[in-house]
């Protein structure tokens, strides 16, 4: 790559569980001698995404080459962490061909976009393109579609109510921002399902954008990179709920973390989980766990009541073995009841 030429950047957006994580890990393992390099932004305390992604161990991006920025907005934190972290690793020898930012599953994607018009990286990196995953299920099952007729009668009961849905319009946003949704978990959803989730994505953007099926996040890299979007001179053509405002507020979701013990039995164990979800209305649960008796340590991630789980690595020499969850809900969501139940 000529030292003049800028890095392509692509944004990897999506709402909590869609599969963001695992698309980029596929990414990573099919990146074909590309030097890749990986900026994680999550929410909550606990790097359960760049550890996922840290323990890959391809050779085309190695650890150093992945900086994980936790407890902060990409978009709301740009001088402090976001470039920074670009032109820390705009530094390294040698360069990466490619960046590729995953952003929270709360995050607004367009104000980030913005970012890249900052003068200190302006002219060395370009949005190659924004990416958004798409948890098909979900979508099947309206989630982030309001009901019309009970919308109606609250609006004809107490015309002061509030009938924004925070939910939707981060959903909405990152489809309108986005130059290729990846429409994830096609294998849990009919053949005419999948078709009408398709069409109501596309119904809902005002510009042609491919929409791909997949499963897994198995995407190849030559789909998912060198969309030449250069989405920073693009902002006009990218609506959102929130153009006009100064900032934006991550106040309708709170975050907390749980210490759990080792477990006995961990069926038993994710199958409570999923209970406790759907009761409290958990939106993302994820984290690791230790079990007895056993080396490895539990990977879990949960999307509402439907969790997965599996052993991801030994534990290490000296590492305490000890689980730890991240939950994740709209304000207001039970902390005690929640840690109560799990017994944490």
């Amino acid at each position: 790559m000529s030292a003049l030429a800028k890095v392509p950047v692509t944004v990897v957006t999506g709402f909590l569980g869609a599969g963001k994580t695992t698309m980029i890990r596929h990414l990573l393992e099919g990146s074909h001698g590309r030097r890749l390099a990986l900026i994680i932004n999550e929410f909550g305390d606990v790097g359960v995404d760049g550890d996922i992604l840290r323990s890959c161990g391809i050779e085309s991006c190695p650890e150093e080459n992945i900086v994980e920025l936790a407890n902060g907005c990409l978009c709301c934190t740009v001088a402090d962490d976001f470039v920074p972290a670009i032109e820390a690793l705009l530094a390294r020898e040698p360069r990466p061909d490619h960046i590729v930012v995953e952003t929270s599953g709360l995050a607004l994607p367009k104000p980030l976009v913005k970012a890249f018009d900052w003068p200190a990286i302006r002219s060395r990196v370009t949005v190659d393109g924004v990416v958004a995953v798409v948890d098909g299920a979900a979508v099947a099952e309206g989630r982030f579609a309001d009901d019309p007729a009970r919308l109606a009668a609250q609006r004809a009961a107490d015309g002061s109510v509030d009938h924004d849905n925070p939910l939707e319009e981060v959903y909405e946003d990152q489809l309108l921002c986005a130059d290729l949704i990846v429409l994830n978990k096609a294998d849990l959803l009919s053949a005419e399902r999948l078709d009408a989730v398709s069409a109501e994505i596309r119904a809902a953007i005002p510009r042609a954008v491919k929409v791909v099926p997949t499963r897994e996040g198995r995407i190849a890299a030559e789909v998912l990179l060198g969309l030449a979007a250069a989405a920073e001179d693009d902002l006009a053509n990218r609506p959102s709920h929130h153009d006009g405002e100064e900032g934006h507020d991550h106040d309708d979701f709170d975050s907390f973390v749980l210490d759990v013990p080792p477990l006995a039995d961990p069926d038993v164990f994710v199958h409570k989980l999923a209970g406790i979800a759907q009761r409290h209305g958990v939106l993302r649960t994820k984290g690791f766990l230790a079990v007895e008796g056993r080396p490895m340590r539990l990977l879990v991630q949960g999307v509402g009541s439907r969790f997965r789980q599996s052993f991801d690595r030994p534990w290490g020499a000296g590492e305490e073995r000890r689980g730890r969850l991240v939950v994740i809900g709209e304000k207001g969501i039970d902390r005690a009841g929640i840690a109560v139940d799990i017994g944490a």
